[in-house]
């Protein structure tokens, strides 16, 4: 690798300006990443946030090396290495197994949506991140970022003292610590922003049925969806950008068309100009602690002296309350992935997958599997009323009478939380929420803000979330030089 070419917080925009001059190459960007996981992820800290990489790496950057030399560049994801969760199917030399023992030598009959989007583009597919099993709907007492075949992932910034969270964690961690240029990961409630608050990177929950879910390992269909995890929000725009799109296997997508696009034309610099948000207080803002607190009061700060219009809200925008809708989700939208694998899938439903863990308890059942029996459990069939209503209550309430009536009411373009705080009530609604760093503890602990909207605003989201990241720079690379991390048993805060 040139000593001129520093993968260290670079972006991807600078990546193309170097592959265009010759600087670099897209093979020689893995051989720096792969170097680095040797020296981070796997020696050193041993973050543990890559769980598998992808053995034909380097020759499919030669290849997108060589096509730029004859015909040019595909697009902005041409030759940028990234990293995929471990739920995302790839068919390939590498295995899809949501950390679970039970899947680990599956291999998807097919790529999933996104991965044929990606691959497409011109995109590297590096590897695979580790991920809580299941996207933690393995059972109540997992830590984040636990999972049977992969281990525990450490949080770069307080390895061994504050959790990766959610489930994405390995694909957060490897951004944070520039193991990928950026990486995509996966949400059904906190998954995609918890962990990316955590690591002090920019993620996107997007609208679910922005991006396709077809080939992903599933918990709620009506809740799941994959997005972008990046360090700049420019970086996670481009992303964005070539994994939404419409899939004719996927019906939550079939109400895209004339929400996609290209999400960079919205990186305005002065986008929070009169931009109308309102902002959380209440329990929210009362349980951080004083320097969170603090955080979070110059974050607010920030965005006024942008040109933002604020609007204090109480409460944001509900109170919390019981759903039971993943519990019944899951059987059936596992069972219906598991199906598709073909005869040769080492599963073939959940209550293998139960019988398989019970087999192998000394390295499957660590933490147990209360939430994959509740799950079984269920009829499978979706006809329970307590599913019926819980369902049609998170539509209301975290809807209709939830982010959009707070919204409506005040004629806000977003609403702003501190960390990744609420996120349940978009995940419930299906709406997108993007979070942006905000600073650190002294203790070195990261921070983000949340800008969430109404269904299909990814583009006023992006354009008031990149001005605020341009108005603050508050996100600094981890030190990676401490010694190795003690894993941490503690309870994981509720996130999928």
């Amino acid at each position: 690798m040139p000593e001129t070419f520093d993968v260290v917080e670079t972006t991807i925009r600078t990546i193309q300006d170097a592959m265009a001059r010759g600087t670099v190459t897209s093979e020689q960007l893995v051989q720096t990443y792969l170097e680095r996981i040797a020296s981070y992820d796997k020696g050193g800290l041993r973050l543990n946030a890559v769980l598998e990489i992808n053995p034909d790496a380097l020759f499919i950057a030669r290849a997108m090396d060589q096509e730029r030399r004859l015909t040019g560049p595909r697009g902005p994801l041409h030759g940028i290495p990234l990293l995929i969760k471990d739920n995302i199917d790839t068919h390939d030399k590498m295995h899809t197994s949501a950390g679970s023992l039970s899947l680990a030598t599956s291999v998807a009959p097919r790529d999933a949506c996104i991965v044929q989007r990606l691959r497409a583009a011109g995109a590297v597919i590096l590897g695979k991140a580790n991920m809580t099993e299941f996207a933690n709907f393995m059972t109540e007492h997992m830590p984040s970022g636990y999972s049977s075949r992969g281990g525990q992932v450490h949080n770069p910034y307080m390895p061994g003292k504050l959790t990766p969270s959610g489930s994405s964690s390995g694909s957060a961690a490897a951004v944070a610590a520039n193991l990928t240029a950026v990486a995509v990961g996966t949400e059904t409630s906190g998954s995609i922003l918890s962990p990316a608050n955590n690591c002090s990177v920019v993620g996107i929950k997007p609208t679910v049925g922005l991006v396709s879910r077809t080939g992903i390992i599933p918990i709620a269909m009506s809740q799941d969806t994959a997005g972008p995890l990046a360090r700049t929000v420019a970086d996670a725009a481009t992303l964005l950008t070539v994994l939404a799109g419409v899939d004719p296997d996927d019906p939550a997508t079939w109400s895209a068309d004339g929400h996609l696009g290209d999400y960079t034309r919205f990186l305005d610099a002065g986008g929070l100009r009169g931009a109308r948000l309102g902002i959380a207080r209440g329990a929210l803002y009362e349980r951080l602690d004083d320097e969170r607190r603090k955080l979070y009061d110059d974050a607010i700060a920030a965005l006024q002296a942008a040109g933002a219009e604020l609007v204090d809200l109480v409460t944001w925008p509900v109170t919390r309350w019981e759903s039971k809708v993943l519990t019944y989700e899951f059987k059936s939208a596992l069972n219906a992935y598991l199906s598709a694998l073909g005869p040769n899938a080492p599963v073939h439903s959940l209550k293998e997958i139960i019988e398989f863990n019970n087999a192998h308890p000394e390295t499957t059942l660590k933490y147990g599997q209360t939430l994959l029996t509740a799950s079984e459990a269920t009829s499978g069939t979706l006809t329970e009323p307590e599913y019926l209503l819980s369902r049609l209550e998170d539509i209301r309430l975290a809807g209709a009478e939830g982010i959009d009536a707070a919204l409506n009411q005040n004629k806000l373009v977003a609403l702003v939380t501190p960390e990744s705080r609420g996120c349940w009530v978009g995940a419930r609604a299906g709406y997108p929420s993007i979070i942006v760093p905000a600073g650190y503890t002294s203790a070195g602990r990261p921070m983000g803000v949340t800008f969430a909207g109404r269904a299909w605003s990814e583009g006023e989201l992006t354009r008031v979330a990149y001005a605020f990241e341009q108005a603050t720079k508050r996100r600094l690379p981890p030190d990676l030089s401490s010694t190795v991390p003690t894993p941490t048993d503690a309870p994981p805060p509720e996130d999928w």
